[in-house]
């Protein structure tokens, strides 16, 4: 196993253990060990794409990992009552949309767009707007619907560019005569 894929997977080591953390009502803590499971998500794309240790497995729990993570504080912060409902279904809600709109492409044989700056930034923005909920700061649900409300509009942009990227693949020029 390699350094990229040992990473990943000590981000499903530490699920349990955030879980254990925060149920046990240590807010803090359970903060910092989602941010552990953040770097360790930055470090090993980082090290597998500088390394070139980008494996089919890496691709597939990468992402895996990361989703099962941010269910796991999303449903611990609902459950706790430190977010509505209405904030956890529209987060599901658009994570769900962008999978299943990734499985339809993928499934179908077209290409898929790689993640960009603006699902980057929503990434942080969110890790943020969990942040100041952790830390019970003023106007932290304002911000995280802010960041709810950018997520959407990053998933539009998501869709127009998978549209776009596989428009020019479906296209064939009509035959020779016919306008």
């Amino acid at each position: 196993m390699n350094l990229p894929n040992f990473l990943t997977s000590l981000r499903f080591v530490l699920i349990p253990v955030y879980i254990f953390v925060f149920m046990n009502g240590h807010m803090i803590p359970a903060f910092l060990i989602m941010v552990a499971a953040g770097v360790t998500d930055v470090l090993d794309g980082y090290i597998a794409r500088r390394s070139g240790q980008v494996t089919a497995v890496g691709m597939m729990l990468d992402p895996l990992a990361d989703k099962l993570m941010m269910i796991t504080v999303i449903v611990s912060l609902l459950v706790s009552g430190h977010i509505s409902w209405a904030a956890a279904a529209a987060m599901f809600l658009r994570d769900l949309g962008m999978i299943a709109g990734s499985f339809y492409y993928h499934f179908r044989g077209k290409k898929t767009v790689p993640s960009n700056w603006a699902g980057k930034l929503t990434t942080v923005l969110l890790y943020s707007a969990i942040m100041l909920i952790f830390f019970e700061t003023p106007y932290a649900h304002s911000y995280l619907w802010l960041v709810i409300g950018f997520s959407f509009v990053t998933s539009i942009m998501y869709i127009v560019m998978f549209k776009a990227i596989n428009k020019t693949i479906t296209e064939t020029p009509a035959p020779p005569g016919h306008h």
